[in-house]
């Protein structure tokens, strides 16, 4: 399937056989398509959406990552934001995953909205009941990343990550634990100290069982504290209705707190006064956030 007529990047013309195209629409001057491929990682099949905007058609450009949230799949993000506005503007690629393997059949994992299907925490399970499909890290980090430098036309020295939620969780774990992967992050109401919240305890106990010093490796603000990395810009933005910041789910001072000893990370922390979790929210501050990674991707 070809993604355009330029003949000076084949590889916008050809996508490996393991991809399958669900759906493809023009959006901002762009085109916004599905694909659903067989994962190794989750041995699952898994779906993730790819916008393309029309500079890539002379060449590769810088690529955004986006993290969903709790429940969600990886069409919400890119029906309900608006980004590829933004995306188009900057001439970024916009990668979104989905949030967790679909059809994996382990018992319990339907059963509940905030672990197992649509929350997989961008975790690798070691529990024996969840290791073998639930590996969201390794899925992104190492499977999917492999994929769309290979398949699409991103530059891999130019990508930054956001996310919202759980999601901004997997964002800020992602840039703390892959060290000049990333050249900026940013978050909408992240989860920042899973360790220390009822969502986090639940996932990290049947994903990562009882060792809680093992919860540490995916805690952002554990992490922040010894990262050594290249200085990182952070972004986060947090409205202040938002009910489970409100809930002490997602702790924002905590990583305020913790990155304030870290030269190396420099946060910035907005309190949005009125805004709540949602995605009204999240497309409110969406041509923020490009504009902040568009300082680091130029």
């Amino acid at each position: 399937k070809a993604f355009h007529s330029d003949q000076k990047h084949p590889i916008h013309r050809t996508i490996m056989s393991e991809l399958k195209e669900l759906s493809s629409v023009k959006v901002f001057g762009g085109v916004q398509t599905r694909y659903q491929h067989k994962s190794e990682e989750t041995k699952t099949d898994m779906t993730f959406t790819v916008f393309l905007p029309s500079q890539s058609k002379q060449g590769k450009v810088p690529a955004v990552w986006y993290l969903s949230g709790l429940t969600c799949t990886d069409e919400n993000f890119v029906q309900k934001a608006g980004a590829q506005r933004d995306a188009a503007k900057y001439g970024f690629v916009l990668i979104s995953p989905d949030t967790s393997p679909r059809g994996a059949g382990v018992e319990g994992e339907s059963e509940s909205w905030d672990f197992g299907v649509g929350a997989g925490f961008y975790v690798d399970a070691t529990e024996s009941k969840w290791a073998k499909n639930y590996r969201m890290w390794s899925y992104i980090h190492v499977e999917l990343w492999n994929l769309v430098q290979k398949n699409f036309p991103v530059l891999t020295d130019k990508q930054s990550i956001m996310g919202h939620s759980m999601g901004g969780h997997g964002a800020l774990v992602s840039a703390l634990k892959n060290p000049g992967r990333f050249r900026s992050v940013s978050a909408f109401a992240p989860i920042v100290n899973p360790t220390e919240c009822p969502w986090g305890r639940k996932a990290f106990g049947n994903y990562l069982g009882a060792d809680k010093e093992s919860w540490k490796n995916y805690d952002a603000t554990e992490l922040v504290k010894s990262y050594n990395g290249p200085s990182l810009p952070v972004l986060v933005d947090q409205g202040t209705e938002d009910k489970f910041y409100k809930e002490k789910q997602l702790l924002t001072e905590n990583f305020q707190s913790a990155s304030a000893s870290n030269d190396k990370v420099s946060p910035q922390i907005n309190l949005q006064e009125g805004y709540d979790h949602g995605y009204f929210f999240v497309s409110t501050f969406i041509p923020s956030h490009f504009e902040f990674h568009a300082k680091y991707l130029a």
